[in-house]
């Protein structure tokens, strides 16, 4: 059981895996909690897209369906704001998105 003596401990940045590269100038690549978290987030956006694919059946999957009609509520939202050129910005929205709402599920 984790015990915070202050309520912003749980927000601090810890690294888990830490290295040390001194040929390149001292160069430190490490892994965080918040980038280990953002890859846990990552890897779950994948997996709900990839479970959500038809794999060219004729009849869409439930998963299949939630993740187009989400497309499209999100599309006519970008549509509907930016106007003409909403699908430049539509792809990263799209991300940001399911990214935003996977990290707080």
């Amino acid at each position: 059981m984790t015990i915070f003596t202050s309520p912003l401990e749980q927000f601090e940045v810890s690294p888990f895996v830490s290295l040390n590269a001194p040929i390149l100038g001292g160069l430190n690549l490490s892994l965080t909690n918040l980038g280990f978290y953002t890859l846990v987030v990552l890897v779950l956006s994948i997996g709900v897209h990839v479970l959500g694919s038809n794999d060219r059946r004729l009849v869409p999957s439930r998963w299949s369906i939630g993740l187009e009609s989400s497309y499209a509520s999100l599309h006519g939202m970008v549509k509907e704001q930016i106007g003409s050129a909403n699908e430049v910005f539509l792809p990263f929205i799209y991300s940001l998105f399911f990214f935003i709402l996977l990290a707080n599920l």
